[in-house]
Parts: structure tokens; sequence; C-alpha cells
């Protein structure tokens, strides 16, 4: 009987991972459909097929849930957009890939980042984790630059590589994935031999 004991304990902490897991995903999910202050629990735990009570057990709060959800949705974006520095192809590849999954939610946070403060966190944070995945991703080509002239030149990577441009040629003018990557290619190129 002692030896079973462990493993339930372990399934059952797992299982509670997986629950947690899954409440946090359909917050995501409904964050990337519609306004953060029209995300309730209810809809949260319809999603993710439970109670709203273990919703609340789990997190405590609406707000802990989002807070949770954030940090979830933060790691995944770093997970996704590893590259390997100068390797330009393939970091707009990523970013890309990146774009195609999540690029409507971003855009849908950004359009409420003036009047919900919570929209405004989790963009102020994506704007730092885009800056940073930038300078990382353009490293060796910005390794000799003095200071200021490396500060612009991440300025305006920042810009050619932004969720804006993407939409731009993607969601605006209905460009094809491979057109819309070679015109970011083709942009970053050019602003990578300025320098």
């Amino acid at each position: 009987m002692k030896s079973t004991r462990p493993y339930e304990m372990r399934a059952r902490a797992d299982a509670a991972a997986q629950t947690r897991d899954r409440i946090m995903g359909a917050a995501i999910e409904l964050a990337n459909e519609k306004p953060i202050n029209a995300l309730v629990l209810p809809d949260v735990a319809t999603r993710a097929g439970v109670s709203v009570q273990t919703v609340l057990r789990l997190f405590g709060s609406r707000d802990g849930l989002l807070d949770a959800a954030t940090e979830s949705a933060m790691a995944s974006v770093l997970a996704e957009r590893e590259v390997v520095p100068g390797d330009v192809g393939a970091a707009i590849g990523t970013l890309f890939d990146h774009y195609e999954v999540r690029g409507d939610g971003v855009l849908l946070l950004l359009g409420q980042e003036r009047w919900e403060p919570r929209a405004a966190e989790i963009t102020s944070a994506g704007r730092r984790l885009h800056r940073e995945w930038v300078a990382g991703a353009f490293a060796p080509y910005l390794a000799g630059a003095e200071d200021v002239e490396r500060d612009a030149t991440v300025d305006l990577l920042v810009a050619a590589s932004d969720v804006y441009t993407w939409k731009l040629w993607r969601r605006d003018r209905c460009l094809s994935r491979p057109e819309a990557e070679a015109r970011m290619l083709r942009l970053i190129g050019n602003i990578l031999e300025g320098i």
C-alpha cells in the first residue's frame, strides 16, 4: 500500500499542473479574442472544462489568473523566438512564425493599451522583449558600432521587424507570407548594410 502512495501523489500533482496549464491556456486564448475587461472567469472555466471554483482555488482571483497567464505567455514568446545571432533569414522566419500565431492577439492588446492598464503593462513588457530580441538576433552586425550608432540601428531594426510592419504587409496588403518575409528581409538587409 505504501508504494502506491507516492505514485498517487505524483499523479495528482501532474493532473493539477495540467489543469492549471489548461486554465492559463484558456485565458490566453480568450485574451486573443476579446478585450481584457471582457475576459470573465465563467468563460475561462468553460473554455478550460473546469468550474469557476477550480479557477479560484488554483489562482485565487481573476487578477491572479491574469498574472500567471501573462507570465506563461511571456515565457512561451521567449522560447518561440530563440534564434542563432546573426542568421538574418532564420530570425525573420522565426519572427513570422511568432506573428502568424500571435500577431492578431498582440494587435488586440495594443488597441487596448491606452485605456486598459493590464494591456499597457503587457505591451510595455512586449516592447522591451522585442527590443532585446532584436539586439540579440542582430548582435554580430551591431558589435563594432559606437553606442549612439548601435542604439539608432536597433531603433531602425525594431521598427522594421515590428508587429505593425507585419500587419501592414500580411493584413492590410494581404501579401503572402513569403512575399512579406522577403520585404522584411530586404528592409532589414538595407539597414544592416548601412552600419
